[in-house]
């Protein structure tokens, strides 16, 4: 069994978000990769099905069975890349379960209900990302400085149009999943996300922020272990 780990959006250098419960996962055995998605890293940016490809290149890669793992934004992502005949199990992580024909944004958790939240800026040329001075109360409030420094150099714009765009397959439907409510998240509150779990076969709630895989490696890789 193998890990695919799936970050989430605004960011890029996915196998540095992940590298803490990589770490944690390796010592028990567990071999874990994180995918690049286009409309985060390349140019031009790609959209979502260009991010779903990406992640099924790299389950195409080996036959071995996989754990997909998607956090926020990625859980579109693995939602869309999920039907594949090497994933075993998703696991959605502060995350998403849209149904076919559903897309991120009618997700919105601003106000009105159904607009972007606070933290989400559109730059008026395609691309968005996250307000710089909202990043830390709400997505790190739990980093140390150090890990808070390597995390900002991490971020970057999107291509916006993922926010709008429709799954065409809905793998939660058709695969057993695990969702881990983070019960300390200012970006994503839990009661959004206590929704989104009711779609999932299983549920876990973990008293950490938006990202466990970063400051909370163990209690994540105890899940993804379980799982």
């Amino acid at each position: 069994m193998r890990v695919l780990f799936v970050h989430g959006a605004f960011v890029r250098d996915g196998a540095w978000w992940w590298q803490p419960t990589a770490d944690a996962l390796a010592r028990h055995g567990l071999r874990s990769s994180a995918a690049v998605l286009p409309s985060c890293e390349s140019e031009p940016r790609g959209d979502l099905y260009a991010d779903a490809a990406a992640v099924r290149a790299l389950l195409d890669a080996s036959p071995e069975p996989a754990l997909l793992v998607g956090h926020s934004y990625g859980g579109v992502v693995i939602t869309e890349a999920g039907h594949h005949p090497a994933v075993k199990r998703l696991v959605y992580v502060t995350s998403f379960l849209p149904d076919v024909g559903e897309a991120l944004a009618d997700f919105g958790t601003g106000e009105p209900p159904g607009q972007p939240p606070p933290w989400h800026v559109s730059h008026g040329d395609g691309t968005a990302g996250v307000r710089e001075e909202l990043v830390r109360p709400l997505f790190a409030q739990d980093f140390d400085d150090a890990t808070y420094a390597g995390a900002a150099g991490r971020l970057t714009t999107q291509n916006e149009v993922v926010f709008g765009q429709p799954a065409t397959r809905a793998a939660w439907r058709e695969l057993p999943s695990t969702y881990v409510v983070c019960g300390e998240d200012r970006a994503t509150p839990p009661e959004t996300q206590r929704a989104q779990a009711a779609r999932a076969t299983g549920v876990v709630e973990l008293p950490v922020a938006h990202h466990p895989f970063v400051t909370r490696p163990d209690l994540l890789a105890e899940v993804l272990l379980g799982a």
